[in-house]
């Protein structure tokens, strides 16, 4: 199962303003492998009205398209050309991304782009240069987690295309992604990235409940909604590990007493799940993958990043009574606000306007 989804801005403006030929390069990359699949996409449209086509990709592609469709129509999320053209990257992922933390703290290590402000990763078009780049970091001494990023978004600068890595998954998933990707080009803030995916998960959710109610599609509602007490579950799991890391790296004694505490409170931690899954979940296996691999600072963080404050945006749509285009105007006023401000307000909010 993937868990959350990532963020990859390419930022071809300020590239000239950049200095160093790591800089450099890492831009070029980005560049260079976005333009790539941009040139490789093609409309939409003919593709479903083409019967050499297959016709389970013009179902899917004709479903994206009701989807796209939806996301304007119902969440008032850009009317604007992304998502109207298809590429297949012949991948499982369209790029990776590299998470960093220090060995003995949760706070994520950032690093700062043009447009974007500052985010918790850096993302490669190539695996092995993904990979390479964490080793660099991991000898630092920082722990690393490399993701497979399924979607990224060019915050409005570049028409985004469907992806072969969004249609894997099914409907549900699809129209998770989609939600999700234009929800960052319609607000966004720079260098906040927990707003930022916060809101765009809170949006996400809320809109793929929509859309599987205008379907009339019961069956898989109520598994989404199931999915969604599993999620709630388990981010939970995850957070009361980063509370008793926390303590850990906050208390007394030396630093290889706190690592051993640290990977004790992590295998407590593959233990609830163990407990959970087999329990209340009655063998739900979805999460193993995320378990079975190496865990660390860097790979709870994310989780933290991506969830932390989903209730509070749920909680103001509401305040705005659904009504998406309220809502976004009072996340675009909350978002201007100084951060140290900012989610103080967006947890107070008892007004819509």
């Amino acid at each position: 199962m993937t868990i959350g989804r990532w963020v990859m801005v390419i930022a071809v403006c300020c590239l000239p303003a950049l200095g160093g030929c790591t800089a450099v390069s890492y831009y070029a990359q980005s560049i260079s492998g976005h333009l790539n699949i941009v040139a490789a996409g093609r409309p939409i449209d003919g593709l479903v009205d083409d019967p050499r086509q297959p016709k389970p990709l013009r179902d899917r592609l004709s479903l994206a398209r009701d989807i796209r469709a939806f996301a304007t129509e119902e969440l008032a999320l850009p009317d604007n050309a992304s998502y109207r053209n298809y590429v297949d990257t012949g991948r499982d992922f369209v790029s990776w991304a590299v998470f960093a933390a220090p060995e003995l703290s949760l706070e994520p290590h950032t690093w700062c782009f043009p447009v974007m402000g500052c985010v918790p990763y850096r993302g490669y078009f190539s695996k092995e240069a993904a990979e390479k780049f964490a080793e660099d970091v991991r000898a630092e001494g920082f722990d690393v987690h490399v993701g497979g990023i399924p979607a990224y978004s060019t915050l409005g600068m570049f028409a985004d295309p469907l992806l072969n890595t969004m249609l894997r998954h099914g409907e549900t998933y699809l129209a998770e992604v989609i939600f999700h990707e234009l929800t960052h080009q319609r607000v966004y803030v720079a260098g906040d990235s927990r707003f930022n995916e916060s809101f765009a998960m809170a949006v996400e959710r809320t809109g793929t409940v929509a859309w599987l109610e205008s379907r009339g599609n019961g069956a898989d509602l109520r598994e989404y909604r199931a999915s969604r007490r599993r999620s709630k579950d388990f981010v939970a799991l995850v957070a009361r590990t980063q509370k008793e890391l926390g303590a850990i790296y906050a208390g007394h004694g030396g630093d290889a007493e706190k690592r051993a505490a640290k990977e004790a409170a992590i295998a407590r931690l593959r233990t609830r799940y163990r407990r959970l899954r087999d329990g209340r979940w009655n063998g739900f296996a979805g999460y193993d993958q995320w378990f079975d691999g190496p865990i660390n600072n860097a790979k709870l963080a994310t989780i933290a990043v991506y969830n932390d404050n989903v209730p509070a945006f749920t909680r103001l749509l509401d305040i705005c009574r659904g009504d998406y285009e309220r809502f976004y105007r009072a996340v675009e006023r909350i978002g201007a606000l100084d951060p140290q401000r900012r989610m103080a307000a967006l947890n107070a909010a008892r007004h819509c306007e």
